[in-house]
């Protein structure tokens, strides 16, 4: 154990001063940068590309796609008419402040409003991970279960955001969105929470309102 913490300690703080690159990059450039966390299968490329058609015409939105293997969600992404960097990690779990700053050298920044950072599918390592982000937006599914913020807390404790997803699934599980709230809140009281679905579009004005209104405040405007 005394070998391994100083070698964590010295990975995340250098990758905290990549970070702060990132973050005057993203500030010189008055872009909101978002860093979109999930498991796998959560509907966080489906958020993106529901949020990157609905609101092409409001705002100028870019986004880095990563995982483990293949480019697909950068292509639906893509498919939106959105400039999409593929991140491949080759097993890694997480986004680093190094693959960010390699990847933000390939979108033209000038004139952008958002940038999404779709993280590696998992509910760990990457809320340790700071990339430089406005703010962490996390996504919870109704079939993964109602616990979940409990079980992975840090995650739930590092966003301001919390997506409940699927929820026209919700008469076909045991799911509470009462109780995943509850035990978000009680990690992180200031978390915002919208129930939405992906595939039907229910419940997703509140998040294309609190988005708006972050580049706003962002912007200065």
């Amino acid at each position: 154990m005394s070998k391994t913490i100083p070698v964590i300690r010295n990975i995340l703080e250098a990758n905290d001063r990549l970070a702060e690159q990132l973050r005057t990059i993203f500030a010189e450039n008055r872009l909101l940068a978002l860093n979109l966390m999930s498991s796998p299968g959560a509907g966080k490329t489906a958020l993106l590309e529901r949020t990157l058609t609905d609101l092409r015409e409001t705002l100028r939105m870019a986004v880095i796609e990563g995982d483990l293997q293949t480019n697909n969600d950068a292509l639906r992404v893509a498919a939106t008419g959105a400039q999409a960097v593929q991140i491949n990690t080759e097993g890694g779990c997480h986004l680093d402040g190094s693959m960010i700053l390699e990847a933000v050298k390939q979108i033209d920044l000038a004139g952008l409003d958002v940038l999404f950072i779709e993280n590696v599918g998992n509910l760990v390592c990457p809320a340790e991970f700071d990339l430089g982000e406005a703010a962490k937006v996390t996504l919870l599914s109704v079939t993964e279960g109602d616990d979940k913020p409990e079980k992975y807390p840090l995650m739930f404790a590092e966003s301001r955001v919390l997506l409940l997803n699927k929820i026209d699934l919700l008469p076909y599980v045991d799911f509470s969105l009462e109780k995943a709230a509850g035990f978000a809140r009680a990690l992180n009281p200031e978390i915002i929470v919208f129930p939405v679905s992906c595939r039907t579009g229910e419940g997703l004005q509140p998040w294309y309102d609190w988005l708006c209104e972050a580049v706003r405040t962002r912007q200065g405007a």
